[in-house]
């Protein structure tokens, strides 16, 4: 007679698509890339992605934590995963199977076991990271600069002090899900969850809503900020503004800001990665005889050699007197290729030297045209 199949729970490795041998820097590496893939930023009013996101997120958060992840194999190899907790509210539950003990500091489970009373204290959520984008010139992605910034956000209510509850009262403990935040579906020692109808997963209810607020905990606003653009910016560089996002719920943190900077094209300069490339014109005759040319840097000018029969397109580079890299480490290099500038004869005296030169330089590599390998 087949022996039934023992369920050991969810498969966090599963969630982050990696083998269960998977060293810490493939857990990291699939995490970043489902992150960046479901994060509700991206996803905005996706309530599926937003899922997706707590699980892999919550799945990370034991897999990168070398005591977490020891102890979590250690009990699906035991016999199952147990003691009805929910991992962060990533919508993982787990039926009664005798190891609620061991898994709720695996995760950091405040609730109960499967038929306990629930959280005691309301359920506290950071806060949403925001994006702003700002302009800069060319100039200013250089040297660094203080731009103004105003951002749409929310703060903190001042009524209810981010509780949503009326004064002189307080969010109570959901009666639905008993302040663990998810409702479970299905049946044995392995059942998948969904956020609580009653509270949308946060564990807790408000019976009198701040007037203020309504319920929210938060209350719009427009904040302005001088942002300190550090040098050596490109475009589409993040700056971090930490603590400057969205108001948490219940007393959570808030998220962070993350200031996008877009640069203006320069008239001389070209941003080539970590590097810049100038396009120096010369005439044909300082590309054959040779030539002192001034060019520009980024801190003044300079006079480059132009050796003689420099071919149109070459390059030649100053090291160390690129743009700044950012966090330090120096700076790129300025790349100056020359380009040769073909003048267009307009009299006589012109198209005569044109001719002369043409007598004396002629071109004797084109008879390799002709030439049968």
């Amino acid at each position: 007679m087949a022996t039934p199949r023992q369920d050991n729970g969810p498969d966090l490795y599963a969630e982050l698509g990696v083998d269960k041998k998977a060293s810490a820097d493939e857990i990291k590496k699939a995490y970043r890339k489902l992150a960046r893939e479901y994060h509700p930023d991206r996803n905005p009013g996706d309530t599926a992605a937003e899922e997706r996101f707590k699980k892999v997120s919550a799945a990370y958060d034991v897999l990168s934590d070398d005591e977490k992840r020891k102890e979590y194999d250690r009990a699906r190899a035991f016999g199952g995963l147990g003691g009805a907790f929910s991992t962060g509210g990533a919508g993982f539950d787990f039926g009664d199977s005798g190891l609620g003990d061991i898994l709720g500091n695996v995760f950091g489970n405040r609730g109960g076991g499967g038929g306990g009373g629930g959280r005691k204290r309301p359920n506290q959520q950071r806060g949403r990271d925001l994006e702003a984008d700002v302009t800069l010139s060319f100039r200013q992605a250089i040297d660094g600069a203080q731009v103004p910034l105003s951002v749409r956000t929310t703060a903190t209510c001042g009524t209810c002090t981010g509780t949503g509850a009326k004064p002189g009262t307080s969010p109570t403990v959901c009666p639905r899900c008993k302040g663990r935040g998810v409702e479970s579906q299905g049946q044995g020692l392995f059942s998948m969850s969904q956020p609580c109808s009653r509270c949308q997963g946060s564990g807790t209810v408000i019976e009198d809503v701040c007037p203020t607020c309504g319920g929210e905990g938060a209350v719009h606003t427009t904040k302005r900020y001088r942002v300190n653009i550090p040098p050596g910016v490109k475009e589409g560089s993040r700056v971090r503004l930490a603590g400057k996002g969205r108001a948490g719920r219940n007393g959570g943190p808030p998220g962070d800001l993350f200031v996008i900077t877009h640069i203006t094209a320069s008239k001389v300069f070209a941003r080539k990665g970590e590097d810049v490339e100038v396009t120096v014109p010369i005439s044909i005759a300082e590309a054959v005889r040779g030539a002192d040319v001034e060019v520009p840097t980024l801190d003044g000018r300079k006079k480059l050699r132009v050796p003689p029969g420099t071919k149109h397109g070459t390059v030649q580079r100053l090291r160390g007197e690129g743009p700044p890299r950012l966090g330090g480490g120096g700076r790129g290099d300025i790349h100056y290729r020359f380009v040769i500038e073909v003048p267009e004869p307009s009299t006589d005296a012109q198209r005569e030297a044109v001719d002369q030169l043409g007598d004396l330089f002629p071109v004797q590599s084109r008879k390799r045209l002709f030439e049968e390998g």
